[in-house]
Parts: structure tokens; C-alpha cells; sequence
């Protein structure tokens, strides 16, 4: 093997730790929420802290080769698209941070059970995953599928923003519990927002998977909330 594929496969590793510290960091803030358990919580914070880490590993590593084996074509566009990857992986761990923040505020409101954030948490982790092995398996077909996927994602977005509107058509309370179930599901519609946008860095991360293959990058990167 040439030197070069071994710094290759030892990125694509570390590419797949990010990647799972990315996927780990937001099922644990997910489960924070749900349940309200703090240790949850505080571990979506360690997971942020261990991704921005994890970002600068990978970062060095892909300046050393770039610098030392000056790579050509199919090469030089994979470290390229593992640079970009990083940065929305980083943005990733973010957003997942920020959820957790919001869990710790409303972790004790009767809302949490009533809306679909679960499965639009299960459907962003599959899209970060499927993203990450499209990268290491140099496969479009994976990446396609997840940028298509997005349409799910997007989806469950609209039916939490659905369901808190109905939750209130179909109360009536009292001012205070008004004023309270209102901040309550602002944040709530917060944390699918985020979701949305951790699907949205997914369909980043597999369009650099493409970039990589074939030279050509569909669009620019989502916008930051």
C-alpha cells in the first residue's frame, strides 16, 4: 500500500470516530430531552467538547498530507471534501449541544410527549450516518439517498409545528398556562429547528461525497440558524 492510501485510510478512520461521536451526540441529547435525565444532558456537552476536538485531529491531519504528499486529482478532492465535512459535523455537535440546552429548560413540560421529535431525531442520525459511510465507501448511491432523504426530515419538522398548533386549538387554559405552554413550545419548535438543521449538514456532508467522485458541488451549504 502506498503511503498516501495508509494517511487516506487513517482519515477515513478518523472521519468515522467524528462521525459517531457526531451520531452518539445526538441520540444522548435526544434522550435528555425525552426523559429529563441531567446525566444525559451533561453528556451531550462532553460529546460537543470531544467533536470540536476531533475537528482540530482532523483538520491536522489533512494539512499534513496536503503538505507533505501533495496529492492529485481523486485524492486531493477527497481531503478537500473532508474538510468541508468537518466544519458541518462540528455544526452538528452544535445544534445537538443546543438542544440539550433547551431540554434543561423544558424537560418538565407535559408537551414533550405529545409531539414527534423521536422520530425526526431517529431520521437525522440515519441521514448523519448514511452521510459518513457514503464518504469512507466512496459511494454516490448512498450519498443521493440521503440527500433525498431530507425530504423526511423536513417533513417531521412540519408535523411538530403541526401538532403544538393543534395542541392549542384544542385547550383552552388559562392565561399563565398560556404564557408558559407558549415559551414552552417555542423552545420545543427550537429543537425540531435544529433537527432540521442537523439534516441539512447531513445532505452537505453526502453533496462533498459527490464533489469528491465527480469534481462537481450541487450547491453552497446550508445556512446557520
Amino acid at each position: 500500500m502506498a503511503f498516501i492510501d495508509e494517511r487516506i485510510e487513517r482519515l477515513n478512520m478518523e472521519i468515522i470516530r467524528m462521525g459517531s461521536m457526531c451520531e452518539e451526540c445526538i441520540d444522548t441529547a435526544i434522550k435528555g430531552f425525552l426523559s429529563g435525565n441531567n446525566d444525559y444532558l451533561e453528556r451531550t456537552s462532553i460529546l460537543e467538547q470531544d467533536i470540536n476536538q476531533q475537528e482540530r485531529i482532523v483538520e491536522s491531519l489533512c494539512m499534513k498530507i496536503l503538505l507533505k504528499q501533495h496529492p492529485v486529482a481523486r485524492d486531493l478532492r477527497h481531503i478537500s471534501a473532508a474538510l468541508k465535512m468537518i466544519s458541518d459535523m462540528e455544526r452538528i455537535g452544535d445544534q445537538s449541544f443546543e438542544i440539550a440546552e433547551l431540554a434543561k429548560i423544558i424537560k418538565n413540560s407535559d408537551l414533550i410527549e405529545k409531539v414527534h421529535i423521536r422520530e425526526m431525531a431517529d431520521s437525522a442520525i440515519g441521514m448523519v450516518s448514511n452521510s459518513i459511510e457514503a464518504f469512507v465507501k466512496s459511494d454516490r448511491e448512498i450519498a443521493e439517498h440521503v440527500i433525498s432523504d431530507d425530504d423526511i426530515v423536513d417533513e417531521g419538522f412540519n408535523r411538530v409545528k403541526r401538532k403544538i398548533i393543534k395542541i392549542f386549538s384544542d385547550c383552552v387554559p388559562t392565561i399563565a398556562e398560556e404564557s408558559e405552554n407558549a415559551e414552552y413550545a417555542v423552545d420545543l419548535l427550537m429543537i425540531a429547528k435544529y433537527l432540521e438543521r442537523i439534516g441539512d449538514h447531513a445532505v452537505n456532508i453526502a453533496e462533498w461525497v459527490i464533489y469528491a467522485l465527480t469534481g462537481i458541488h450541487a450547491k453552497k451549504p446550508a445556512e446557520e440558524v
